[in-house]
């Protein structure tokens, strides 16, 4: 449940998010700083229950010399500053940190800010420096913050374009009804129509949209269909985590925060229903059981 309020509705600000990399110079004024910090120091764990620690940092030069050689990474220009995260181990802890910095990028984006992820492993990096990250820790992403620019870069529309940040997968591709390959109408969701929209219009490594879900009854179990050689085109020398973990942790925000806005309510779980699987890529994640926890 999220843990702070909302200025406007959960669907507007997911809709309006995108991955911004083009930013106006100016430094995050002191005030809504501060907001961003109380947000960041709030996501202590996520549903699973892995220790989580947020920082907003202002944006230095090492910063900026961190992201260069790292693709897309170094055409971020002018981001006042980052999110820094870290996360403990645990069985899910790389979903409850997908969950917990969408959330905080939501909350930016709720402000009126530019958000941008940054995925990876920045284990040695100036980002991990800043956060003091421990040796049980892990730092798989970072995102840019800060004021939208007026207009893009040409680099930031050619990345875009080329990413297909716009396209998203139609909904017979992601959600199913008992069973995989039985697709899931918007008419038979019923009131859960809106927060599957919602998981379709998140944010995903390369747009590659990995989540699946099966309404089994009153559950509605989550899973990872993996983009098979998704991590070969990444430079050898830059060790990235497993991103599409990550991506189901957005899923599970996107979800949940919808869903209580619209008054439903539900609790995670993990509880594999053993369906049979469409490909030896796919794997379960978690489940969304209706209904209140006990």
């Amino acid at each position: 449940m999220s843990l702070w309020q909302w200025t406007h509705p959960i669907t507007d600000v997911i809709r309006r998010r995108f991955s911004c990399r083009t930013y106006r110079p100016d430094p995050i004024e002191a005030e809504m700083r501060q907001r961003l910090v109380r947000a960041a120091a709030a996501l202590r764990s996520g549903p699973f229950g892995a220790a989580l620690r947020f920082r907003v940092v202002a944006a230095t030069e090492e910063d900026r010399r961190s992201l260069k050689g790292l693709g897309t990474y170094g055409f971020i220009r002018g981001a006042g500053g980052f999110f820094l995260g870290a996360v403990g181990r645990g069985e899910r802890n790389l979903e409850d940190f997908g969950y917990c910095m969408e959330e905080l990028i939501l909350f930016a984006t709720d402000l009126g800010l530019g958000t941008c992820w940054l995925g990876g492993t920045f284990s040695k990096s100036a980002f991990a420096a800043r956060i003091r990250l421990q040796p049980e820790e892990v730092m798989p992403a970072v995102a840019a913050v800060g004021y939208i620019a007026e207009r893009r870069s040409l680099v930031d529309r050619v990345i875009r374009r080329s990413a297909k940040g716009d396209r998203r997968r139609p909904w017979e591709h992601l959600f199913f009804d008992e069973q995989f390959g039985r697709p899931l109408s918007r008419q038979d969701a019923g009131a859960y129509a809106e927060p599957l929209e919602m998981v379709r219009l998140g944010p995903s490594a390369s747009n590659k949209q990995p989540w699946r879900i099966v309404r089994q009854g009153n559950a509605w179990h989550f899973y990872l269909q993996r983009t098979p050689g998704y991590l070969q085109g990444w430079d050898k020398h830059f060790v990235v985590a497993d991103l599409q973990r990550v991506d189901l942790g957005i899923a599970l925000c996107h979800f949940e925060l919808t869903a209580r806005e619209v008054g439903l309510s539900g609790h995670w779980v993990l509880a594999d229903p053993a369906l049979e699987l469409p490909d030896d890529q796919t794997e379960y994640t978690a489940t969304w059981m209706e209904g209140t926890k006990g």
